[in-house]
């Protein structure tokens, strides 16, 4: 039996043949290109999708919290010290504070829109959302003034209602209220105390901050809650500090993660991930069909020097690895290139921006690269695993050659 070194040699000499170029050694070439290509392709790619779900993930999270706690029916005063009993042992939880969420209209002296009027607690907003660090005009200020209670309005809101600081702004509710026998609206003004920009269409263009106490006036909950928002030290503890609340509490109330808030969004970008994989895989699966025909021929080439191995005393084994190793290879250098090549593309993306993006359009100047070692090393085993695969049937067939019939007529 030949030792793993001597048949790792032979398998090395094939390949670096000092005859003339053949074709097989153009194949073996084509080959390797071809595996190059496809790992740096899906390097590239997969750090770029890596960088548009953190980009995304960032935007939605510095607003929405970690872990939100609610209730099919409106949370009550004994429901919230439920909560706060359940959760007030958990060390991850980095804050929490109640929330009251509904639509209303609001009303201005340019225009009317029907946006989302969110009621928090001003004293506990920093310690859940990255409101207050958000704001582009104005101050965090959602204090009950003597006068008229404060309100923050979306960046997109406010341009299409042409609101400035210190403007009135009218808001209707939904919630009905009945004086002198007569029904009507809830209606309260509001002074615009700042003006936020989130980067989210959704959040500039239909969201309004408000005090709690403010929202509960406003929608006739007086005493009563939407929900209870947590954020965590660590957001990749979410899952787990769910599953401790969800214990805890039961299945009366629900809770949710920041995934479970944007469940479908985030899984239309897996898809899309997965499915820029499976695509650019096949480069590597076409250069994968090369070895296999490239390593047939090197079979059909090498079957005096097959004859000659097998007469010296080798096995059908030691046949099988010297021709898998070329295979193997082929593999590992065109992986290893392609991988290092992945790395350069990215690396130089990531601090020169050599790809830009219209800043007139998009929230970004540049595609976003986040490059990570897990991504490196499936692809790189994955592309080892086909290679491997496609020079197994060149390698058996080899092993299969009856040395008397190679050397009939040598």
């Amino acid at each position: 039996m030949l030792k793993l070194p001597f048949t790792t040699f032979i398998a090395w000499r094939y390949l670096r043949s000092k005859r003339k170029i053949t074709l097989v050694s153009i194949i073996s070439l084509i080959s390797f290109i071809g595996v190059t290509i496809g790992v740096s392709a899906l390097i590239i790619v997969l750090s770029v999708f890596n960088g548009f779900n953190g980009l995304v993930a960032k935007i939605l999270v510095e607003f929405d919290p970690h872990i939100r706690i609610e209730k099919k029916l409106n949370l009550s005063t004994e429901d919230f010290k439920k909560i706060e009993g359940a959760i007030s042992d958990i060390s991850q939880i980095r804050g929490y504070a109640p929330f009251v969420i509904s639509k209303a209209m609001l009303i201005s002296d340019r225009n009317n829109r029907v946006l989302y009027i969110k009621g928090i607690d001003p004293t506990k907003a920093h310690l859940v959302s990255g409101l207050p660090s958000k704001l582009v005009l104005g101050n965090f200020d959602l204090s009950d003034g003597d006068k008229l209670p404060k309100i923050i309005l979306g960046l997109t809101i406010a341009d299409r209602l042409n609101a400035l600081l210190g403007d009135t702004v009218t808001l209707v509710s939904p919630s009905f209220s009945s004086m002198f026998g007569l029904v009507q609206p809830n209606v309260k003004k509001f002074v615009v105390s700042g003006i936020f920009e989130s980067n989210n269409k959704d959040y500039d263009g239909y969201y309004a901050f408000t005090s709690l106490k403010s929202a509960q006036e406003l929608f006739d909950m007086r005493g009563k809650i939407n929900g209870v928002e947590i954020r965590l030290y660590d957001i990749d503890k979410s899952e787990d500090v769910k599953k401790i609340i969800q214990s805890r509490l039961g299945n009366e109330f629900q809770v949710k993660t920041w995934y479970d808030l944007h469940k479908d969004l985030y899984s239309v970008m897996q898809i899309e991930r997965w499915v820029a994989y499976v695509i650019l895989s096949l480069i590597i699966f076409v250069a994968t069909f090369n070895i296999l025909g490239s390593l047939t021929m090197s079979v059909i080439e090498k079957t005096r020097d097959i004859g000659i191995l097998r007469a010296m005393g080798a096995k059908s084994s030691d046949i099988v690895r010297i021709f898998m190793f070329e295979g193997i290879i082929i593999g590992i250098t065109g992986a290893s290139v392609g991988s290092l090549i992945g790395f350069i593309v990215c690396y130089i993306q990531e601090k020169y921006h050599i790809f830009p993006l219209d800043p007139t359009v998009y929230i970004i100047p540049s595609l976003p690269v986040e490059m990570k070692l897990t991504d490196f090393i499936a692809v790189w085993l994955a592309a080892i695993f086909l290679c491997s695969f496609a020079s197994y049937y060149p390698a058996k067939r080899a092993a299969s050659i009856d040395p008397s019939e190679a050397l009939r007529w040598e």
